[in-house]
């Protein structure tokens, strides 16, 4: 049986099929489908499969950590930033290993197409020196989850499977199989390896080391690396390796007319490329992403050998791979059909029309520019950072989740005033709230600013963790209840919102403001539901 998938959804389903307990996330593109179709499936409705969001990548690594231990098969996905966020627990697991299979999914973005930066998620793979997965096409993706499953529990532990956007959100016919059954409950009785004191720790560092080889040969006999010799000598002496996706982008250009070693597992298999290299006079890496595996490469073949990618300029060295630029690298013609057309003028994003963020960006900007250059809004990630943007142009900075309010604490440290966050209710339960608590302990002379639309609106409208708690969180916390405020953002309430700003920017401690008024898209999706429901 066939089904027409996206690599995300293809990931899910063939999670599922594996015998998934349960999948842990924070959205974020473009790993955010997984989750979602796991949410909506039968099987797994039918199965009870944890499929809620987490509050953040770290707590969903380490609860899919948890169900491991508990002897069930864990999913835990992210967008490849998530990996920082959750890097604590995601190389420790690697020392604790694991019981039930678990893979760690991180789908990184070349380009940045809604990313701060486009970092390698295969560096953490090798940092924490366990098996990486990278799929070329979907019906791999689907295939190499129940494979990396299964080395995960023959291992014991953790896998690393990494996509990238191309993959993610682009459609293919699957071949999927019937469903495994789930792992039974088996509690991990060993307690010696989870408990990470000095001595313990130093005995499973000492493990994984001693696994290395056997993870190197796993890949050195993986189904989804394949060294493709041409019958006949090929007129280009160029040999290529192709990491994931660009073994596609290598075939299009190319066909079967050059040697090509095709990597879709990790760590590299050495054998492979040394064989390559004999019968070749160079070497050509096609990766998406960073020239992770061009620099393991040159190290293995020695200064002596010519290596190129991107680190040479044969391919472009940030962005993503095409079929256009890597067939130019190869020497040969393309259509260049991927140009994007000069006729087309941009049409940078921006906010929707009765969105909420626009009457908080409103009384803010008019009120920041009543003091001159002394004011600064530290933003944060989320829909509302288009208020960097104009006709708005209302925030200073924005780096990663929940920087707007420690940033503005230490502004705020180094005497500027007013000194101003701005977060949406997503990020601040995500990383927002320890940035807040520094603050009241300092007493930080900083207004923070939760702009609450009742979603994690960015990433499609998933819950947000916090919904109907904020208030108590930050009171928790230890803002001064009456400096905890309120307040609906609608145009006929810019003057109430700018006087409500105002008077905590006066207030000489940390204050609070929380416009609340629902995402205009999740809103109209909700009145769609009941409609329906009444039709029913």
């Amino acid at each position: 049986m066939k089904r027409l998938l996206l690599g995300d959804e293809a990931i899910a389903l063939g999670a599922l099929h594996a015998g998934l307990s349960g999948v842990y996330a924070y959205p974020g593109t473009p790993s955010t489908e997984i989750t979602e179709f796991i949410q909506g499936d039968k099987l797994a409705r039918e199965r009870n499969v944890h499929s809620r969001w987490c509050t953040n990548e770290k707590t969903a690594m380490e609860a899919a950590l948890g169900m491991s231990y508990a002897g069930k098969r864990a999913l835990v996905c992210m967008k490849h930033v998530g990996m920082n966020v959750c890097a604590d627990a995601f190389v420790n697991s690697a020392i604790t290993g694991c019981n039930g299979g678990l893979i760690v999914l991180a789908a990184d973005d070349p380009s940045m197409h809604s990313s701060q930066n486009e970092q390698d998620s295969r560096f953490y793979g090798k940092f924490a020196m366990i098996p990486v997965f990278e799929p070329s096409n979907q019906q791999e993706a689907y295939d190499m989850v129940e494979e990396a499953f299964a080395l995960s529990e023959r291992l014991k532990e953790p896998v690393l499977m990494r996509v990238v956007t191309r993959l993610a959100h682009s459609r293919a016919a699957v071949e999927i199989h019937d469903a495994k059954a789930e792992n039974e409950l088996s509690p991990e009785t060993d307690r010696t390896h989870w408990v990470l004191l000095p001595g313990n720790a130093k005995r499973q560092y000492a493990a994984l080391i001693e696994k290395q080889p056997v993870i190197a040969e796993a890949a050195a006999d993986s189904e989804f690396n394949r060294l493709e010799l041409c019958e006949d000598e090929p007129e280009n002496k160029t040999g290529v390796i192709c990491c994931g996706i660009g073994y596609n982008y290598v075939k299009e250009a190319v066909g079967n007319t050059m040697n090509v070693l095709k990597v879709s597992q990790y760590p590299l298999p050495e054998k492979d490329i040394v064989a390559l290299a004999a019968v070749s006079e160079n070497l050509l890496v096609v990766e998406d992403g960073q020239p992770v595996v061009e620099e393991l490469v040159r190290g293995m073949l020695g200064a002596g050998y010519p290596v190129y990618g991107r680190l040479t300029g044969a391919l472009p060295r940030a962005g993503e791979l095409n079929p256009d630029n890597v067939a130019k690298a190869l020497g040969v013609e393309s259509n260049k059909v991927y140009d994007p057309s000069p006729v087309l003028a941009g049409r940078p994003p921006q906010f929707c029309q009765g969105c909420g963020h626009r009457d908080v960006y409103n009384a803010l900007r008019e009120v920041v520019a009543e003091f001159g250059d002394k004011a600064r809004v530290f933003g944060d990630i989320g829909c509302y950072t288009l208020g960097a943007l104009p006709p708005f142009t209302a925030i200073d900075s924005c780096v990663d989740m929940g920087a707007s309010i420690t940033m503005a604490k230490g502004a705020a440290d180094a005497g500027v005033h007013p000194s101003i966050a701005i977060i949406g209710d997503s990020t601040f339960t995500h990383s927002g709230m320890t940035g807040l608590l520094d603050a009241v302990n300092d007493h930080s002379n900083i207004v923070v600013v939760i702009s609450d639309n009742l979603t994690t609106g960015m990433t499609g409208g998933q819950d947000s963790a916090g919904t109907s708690k904020y208030e108590a969180i930050c009171v928790a916390l230890g803002v001064d209840p009456a400096h905890v405020r309120v307040i609906v953002p609608q145009p006929t309430k810019v003057e109430q919102i700018k006087e409500m700003i105002r008077e905590e920017i006066a207030y000489p401690d940390v204050s609070v403001i929380i416009p609340r008024r629902e995402c205009i898209q999740t809103l109209a999706r909700h009145a769609r539901q009941k409609a329906a429901a009444r039709k029913q």
